[in-house]
Formats: structure tokens, sequence, C-alpha cells
């Protein structure tokens, strides 16, 4: 199973496309700046793109 599961996201972000885009531009920072905002420990995957994920699932990345 995937984690964090999109449909528990959905309810934090508006809509499929807007999480896309979040997650993709957080990624990229993370990949280019090495800067995660939770300890490495508490991340569940090892993946930017799913460890960006659960920053927007933690409300650690907050969307308009």
């Amino acid at each position: 199973m995937i984690y964090p599961s999109i449909d528990k996201i959905l309810t934090k972000v508006g809509s499929k496309y807007l999480l896309v885009h979040v997650a993709s531009r957080r990624a990229k920072e993370i990949t280019e700046t090495k800067h995660l905002q939770m300890p490495e420990s508490k991340y569940k995957c090892d993946k930017n793109i799913g460890r960006a994920l659960e920053e927007v699932m933690e409300d650690l990345i907050q969307v308009k």
C-alpha cells in the first residue's frame, strides 16, 4: 500500500493537480538542498517524492 493515502492527503489539498504540483516542487527542492523538515528517521518513504507527500500530510507544507 502506498503511504500516505491519496484520499487522506486530498482532505488537505483541494485537487489532485495541485497536490502533484506541490509535491513535485518540494521533491525537487529536497533533491537540490538536502533540507528535510522532519528528522530523517521519521520518514516512512526513502524517495524524495514520498517524503514531500508525507510533509504535506503532516501539515509542514501549507497549500493555499
